[in-house]
């Protein structure tokens, strides 16, 4: 395909937006209804964590910025989805706690990030202000970019546990799941019209389009077949408690 760099901005553009959008409805969710159960803290954690070597990987291969500022908020907003399972979830933390640590893995992340972009440049001669491409085929840089690619898509495995458990999609936002999907679909158009194929970050976004659209898969069959279960169980509990209510009574007339 040729390279194109108004389209390779504007899907980068959407698949920004995209990103930065996509965890809204889940954070929105679950602070209305003050319940995590269901999702999965370390998909939440997980996703955060593999955003910062996302962020050191586009940083150092200078891809367009929509893509470089992509990872960045991507991560943020996964790290206070998951300070949300830290406060509304099973574990119930304290409110100071819940902020606490999620704004400390932030930090920690943003610095890690930081420090690995300037340690990568400077190891192979190159300033870290310099914006010239390192290059996937130096190790360095296409480890972060794997890494970045495992942690984003074994992200994504307690929540199917969590689905496995449930017996249905329990917890988790469709729109959050579809938004996330269409934001890897728009960044791997995007690198489509750079004039150099990134694989390796295609990868990843790939996998969280192929991941996320199974959990909307799952949700469509898996969904319907628990309300009708709950719904066979309502009937099945509404004579008994009719019949119950009316033994007891006659147990009063006959008193």
């Amino acid at each position: 395909m040729l390279a194109n760099p108004v389209a390779e901005n504007v899907f980068g553009t959407l698949g920004t937006v995209c990103w930065t959008i996509q965890v809204v409805p889940q954070l929105v969710k679950s602070f209305k209804t003050k319940n995590t159960e269901g999702l999965s803290p370390i998909l939440m954690l997980t996703w955060g964590i593999g955003a910062a070597p996302l962020g050191v990987y586009v940083i150092v291969q200078d891809l367009n910025v929509p893509l470089i500022v992509q990872p960045q908020i991507f991560g943020v907003l996964c790290l206070i989805g998951w300070g949300q399972c830290l406060y509304y979830g099973a574990a119930k933390r304290p409110h100071r706690t819940a902020i606490l640590l999620t704004v400390g893995v932030m930090l920690l992340l943003g610095f890690f990030e930081l420090l690995m972009v300037i340690a990568l440049r400077s190891g192979y001669g190159i300033s870290p202000f310099d914006r010239t491409p390192l290059g996937k085929e130096k190790p360095g840089v296409l480890f972060f970019g794997i890494l970045s690619a495992i942690l984003i898509s074994l992200g994504l495995l307690p929540q199917y546990y969590e689905i496995w458990i449930h017996r249905e999609v329990k917890g988790v936002s469709k729109l959050f799941m579809f938004v996330d999907a269409l934001g890897g679909v728009f960044s791997v158009l995007s690198l489509a019209f750079k004039e150099k194929f990134d694989t390796t970050a295609s990868v990843t976004y790939c996998m969280v389009t192929v991941l996320d659209g199974i959990v909307l898969l799952l949700a469509l069959i898996l969904n319907p077949l628990a309300r009708r279960r709950r719904n066979r169980g309502q009937q099945i509990v509404a004579p008994i408690s009719e019949n119950a209510n009316t033994s007891l009574s006659m147990q009063q007339l006959s008193t």
